[in-house]
């Protein structure tokens, strides 16, 4: 008797929680250190639509400025269909051609950054994001900054606001103040990473390493461009870094690529792993129909000692826009540099170079070179946390310019 109720139980809990037919359910994600509601929907590409960011809140039963923990499961807007074979109109019951080539394309993307085993049509699993059936419209994602001041602005205000980690515990928090760049995406690619820490120069008993600085700045930069409503996607991720005011940068080496993906220590590989995954995404927002996507890049040079230089930028010889884009930069560092420094010269300047990360990636791309970090005077510009919100705030002004 006790063995056929035990059957009973059994058949009943498969039958309530087992998804019966082609019922999808939503997939489970374990939380990384650094990750916030922002991070992770953004990992998965789930944060540009406010439907998404609902579902997850109800899902997990979360707040808006609730934290993350490390090692705890949540539930994503994703659902998860067991794939017939055939189609992908016909798996989940839609006729409209184009969500299904989207549907597509978002489980290529989400293959190629690492985050599923297998594509969809071998593995017979359909991920369906939640707002290609559920949303109405599009909204952007509800992250944005702090002020354009000399350091990032802690976020107060009872207005919408979230917690996003990769800025670290003390600038997590942050408000969409303007919808100035709704509709554009941005890339923001911090040099080296991971095994590789690009240039390096000592300071007494000190190492100071190029990818620690140029990471910060990238932050810094990510939440001005967020704060105006853009799209941003920050490449290289470190995960327990966040924005750091401090001057001497710890070396380390833990940085992945979109967050997810260990950088190889091969050069060439690493730099086909950041432009795969830029390009990827290149063609799904292109796919959507938005049509200005931008790339920095950005790096901290290295020269003799005795070599002092202004901030300078790179772009591709070919591309017109990314011409137009590098003048507008420069233009806004020399009328700083005229109205902040002493004797008013600026010799920062812009050139072509024929660099893997100007020649393949999809977007328009800016390349630039903040310091010769050999020279002393040159690390001024990078070891205050002051002028490195500086550097991120004048770079935010010639992009949009």
């Amino acid at each position: 008797m006790q063995g056929l109720l035990t059957s009973v139980f059994t058949l009943w809990f498969l039958t309530v929680y087992a998804a019966p037919g082609n019922a999808p359910y939503f997939y489970s994600v374990t939380a990384k250190a650094g990750d916030g509601i922002t991070i992770l929907l953004n990992r998965y590409e789930l944060d540009e639509y406010e439907c998404n960011m609902d579902k997850f809140l109800e899902l997990n039963q979360l707040k808006r400025k609730d934290a993350l923990f490390e090692g705890k499961e949540y539930k994503l807007p994703v659902m998860i269909y067991q794939y017939n074979g055939q189609s992908i109109r016909s798996t989940i019951g839609i006729n409209d051609m184009d969500v299904a080539k989207r549907i597509a394309n978002y489980n290529r993307i989400i293959l190629n950054r690492n985050l599923r085993k297998s594509d969809y049509e071998s593995s017979k699993i359909l991920w369906v994001p939640y707002h290609e059936l559920n949303c109405a419209q599009s909204n952007e994602k509800p992250i944005v900054i702090a002020e354009n001041n000399t350091t990032p602005e802690k976020t107060t205000t009872t207005a919408i606001s979230e917690t996003a980690s990769i800025f670290g515990s003390e600038y997590g928090n942050v408000l969409r103040k303007s919808e100035k760049l709704k509709g554009k995406v941005y890339y923001i690619s911090a040099g080296h990473g991971g095994p590789d820490p690009g240039a390096m120069a000592q300071m007494g008993s000190r190492s100071i390493c190029e990818d620690e600085y140029a990471y910060d700045v990238s932050l810094r930069l990510a939440r001005n461009l967020m704060e105006n409503g853009a799209k941003v996607h920050i490449v290289i991720q470190d995960g327990n870094d966040g924005i750091r005011n401090d001057d001497i940068l710890v070396c380390d080496h833990d940085e992945k690529t979109m967050g997810t993906q260990t950088i190889p220590i091969n050069q060439l590989a690493r730099l086909k792993q950041r432009t795969d995954a830029i390009n990827d995404l290149y063609g799904y927002y292109a796919k959507a129909g938005i049509k200005e996507q931008f790339l920095v890049c950005i790096h901290v040079d290295s020269r003799s000692e005795n070599h002092r230089q202004d901030v300078f930028f790179y772009h591709f010889e070919h591309s017109k826009t990314g011409k137009k884009l590098a003048n507008n930069v420069q233009e806004v560092f020399a009328q700083k540099y005229a109205k902040y420094r002493a004797g008013n010269e600026y010799e920062g300047s812009v050139s072509t170079r024929n660099l893997y990360m100007l020649r393949v990636p999809f977007p328009t791309t800016l390349y630039v070179e903040l310091a010769n970090i050999k020279n002393e005077a040159d690390r001024k510009r990078i070891l205050p946390s002051t002028n490195r919100q500086a550097l991120a705030n004048w770079l935010y002004e010639g992009l949009v310019k």
